[in-house]
């Protein structure tokens, strides 16, 4: 194991919900709060530790498709689509909460959600460890996504 591969992975995701959190923050209290919001809408508190938890999972996830090696078949086009998914889950924040644009939001969380989707498929060939790591992300995102969508919907 290369400790130092998978601390560099898990620090990549959790750097990437750190940043998010500065557009998030200001927005909640105000902008969010007075949001018309579905029934399905989660408690407030349990976004940060889900976050949290799920960046953890998907930077073990990038590290056991990494720690197969570069060279190997399928390894680099998989790591590249996972960036892509991260860069997405990035702009989602900055999106939604620091534009105050539900839409937008949702056009980010869509093209997420199919890259998550990809992602899980290109690392199911390399690790099925890895891929699996990332089905709670993809149901997370799939619950935001609809949670997203509504709010817009509702608030138009």
């Amino acid at each position: 194991m290369n400790r130092i591969q998978l601390l560099i992975c898990i620090a990549g995701c959790q750097l990437v919900g750190f940043v998010g959190s500065f557009f998030t923050r200001p927005a909640v209290p105000f902008w969010y709060a007075g949001l018309q919001k579905p029934w399905f809408t989660p408690p407030s508190w349990l976004f940060g530790p889900m976050w949290v938890t799920l960046y953890l999972l998907m930077g073990i996830a990038a590290y056991l498709v990494w720690n197969r090696g570069a060279a190997q078949p399928g390894v680099r086009p998989a790591l590249a689509a996972f960036a892509v998914q991260l860069l997405l889950n990035a702009a989602w924040s900055p999106l939604f909460f620091g534009l105050r644009s539900p839409l937008a939001g949702a056009v980010a969380i869509i093209l997420l959600w199919l890259a998550i989707l990809l992602t899980i498929f290109l690392f199911w060939k390399i690790s099925l460890p890895a891929a699996l790591l990332l089905i709670p992300y993809i149901l997370w995102v799939t619950l935001a996504s609809a949670l997203n969508i509504s709010i817009y919907l509702l608030n138009r």
